[in-house]
């Protein structure tokens, strides 16, 4: 499937959708999707972005730059994980506990605010690696049109400096609580 194929896909399975809030990090990926859910569905959709000590303030600034530059709607919703002990230990599960959480809340989210759809931003290249978050994000139902469309983290990157979207070349980056360590020896 040509690139091109795979954007008009994306778009389909988003209006198909009818409404979605999109967990929102303001990284490449979730930043695309968010900006074509948007596109697509208008205020029927939702970017959630989710606050906790773990993000860094300027991240959280740039992510709400981004969705008032595009005029997107989008949501803090405060999340506790830091608070799990589970989450405490810092193991290879930590992001597990993390996205737990990121989309329990946004579970009470939707079901106050009537979305029917729960979205994130994993890619292709993302399918196969060990993800606990992808796990939490499959507990939890959410789903991930991405991967629907069969885009790669190369073509998001692309379809995005074709939207002129400022973060299309935008660097990964791991949250605060992979740098630091959480609890004592």
């Amino acid at each position: 499937m040509d690139l091109a194929a795979k954007r008009a896909l994306l778009d389909t399975t988003l209006r198909e959708l009818g409404s979605v809030m999109v967990a929102y990090s303001g990284g490449t990926d979730s930043a695309f999707l968010t900006w074509v859910a948007y596109q697509a569905l208008g205020d029927n959709m939702l970017a959630v972005i989710a606050d906790s000590p773990s993000l860094p303030r300027a991240e959280l600034e740039a992510a709400l730059a981004f969705t008032t530059l595009h005029h997107i709607p989008s949501q803090i919703i405060h999340t506790a994980e830091i608070e799990n002990p589970d989450y405490q230990r810092n193991d290879s599960r930590r992001c597990f506990h993390c996205k737990d959480e990121l989309f329990t809340v946004m579970e009470s989210e939707q079901v106050v605010r009537g979305f029917r759809y729960l979205a994130y931003g994993m890619n292709l290249d993302d399918d196969g690696e060990f993800r606990p978050g992808q796990q939490a994000a499959s507990q939890h139902r959410a789903l991930a049109p991405l991967v629907t469309a069969q885009l790669t983290k190369a073509e998001i990157r692309q379809l995005a400096r074709e939207a002129n979207l400022e973060l299309w070349d935008k660097p990964a980056s791991a949250c605060l609580s992979s740098r630091i360590s959480m609890v004592g020896p």
